[in-house]
């Protein structure tokens, strides 16, 4: 493996590193308070939870965690 592709990977990681964080961060906690004792956590919002920005988030992060796995092993294999 060359050292320029090499870098690029490094780099590539680092940037999915700090992308994953900022994604777990901007998510909603999973809390549903008192609500969820008087069934008033079954929103709208909680049932279509797919299209709404939440589920975007979650699809999102588990791309990124995918990508992460991938690279750690790339990087694992060719740094030996």
């Amino acid at each position: 493996m060359t050292t320029m592709v090499k870098t690029i990977i490094e780099v590539l990681y680092i940037v999915v590193c700090i992308a994953i964080i900022i994604v777990v961060l901007m998510q909603e906690g999973k809390n549903s308070g008192l609500g969820a004792v008087t069934g008033a956590a079954d929103t709208y919002w909680s049932k279509n939870k797919g299209r709404s920005a939440e589920g975007k988030l979650v699809k999102i992060t588990t791309a990124l965690g995918v990508l992460f796995i991938v690279l750690s092993l790339v990087l694992c294999k060719y740094m030996a």
